[in-house]
């Protein structure tokens, strides 16, 4: 009875194992946000409103290849560098949109600053910093290696020999 309650849960350890090496990780997607949520890109209204924007940015984890929609009226969305976002100076942008409707895609970790080239807006809280990170994986098409071919069977081997020595001590117990 022993040597039985062994082998099931053997068998029960070796099954848990098998699946949860041969799960693919989950496919996750891109996203894309709307700067300043609803209110969009705007000079903020009042002297409380100055931090807005990053206290949007606290609220949202951006990874490299999602993108940030920047809907606005009468006033432009530019790329800086630090030294241009701290001191509301975009005359070396590096990239200046004025469509009231810019997408802009995340290609790498680190952090990117966003400025409104009107230098009072800027002063006043239009400005945004987000910090990009790079902890999702792209979607991969292919099939999930077998648990037994490859790296996987040095995962399983180790589950199998301890079993079958288990086995053993208990039938020579008994």
């Amino acid at each position: 009875m022993m040597a039985s309650f062994l082998c099931f849960f053997c068998f029960a350890s070796l099954f848990t194992l098998v699946l949860i090496t041969s799960s693919a990780p989950a496919a996750v997607t891109a996203e894309e946000f709307k700067v300043g949520g609803d209110d969009g890109w705007r000079q903020p209204g009042s002297a409380n409103e100055t931090e807005m924007y990053a206290r949007w940015a606290a609220t949202v984890r951006f990874h490299v290849g999602d993108s940030l929609r920047f809907e606005y009226n009468n006033d432009t969305v530019v790329v800086v560098d630090k030294w241009g976002y701290y001191h509301c100076n975009s005359s070396h942008g590096i990239s200046v949109f004025n469509d009231g409707n810019t997408v802009i895609n995340l290609e790498r970790p680190g952090p990117v600053y966003f400025v409104s080239a009107d230098p009072d807006h800027c002063k006043k809280g239009q400005r945004l910093m987000v910090e990009v990170i790079s902890l999702r994986s792209p979607p991969d098409s292919s099939p999930a290696p077998s648990p037994f071919s490859g790296a996987g069977s040095f995962l399983v081997a180790p589950q199998l020999v301890f079993c079958y020595v288990l086995l053993i001590a208990v039938s020579f117990n008994m």
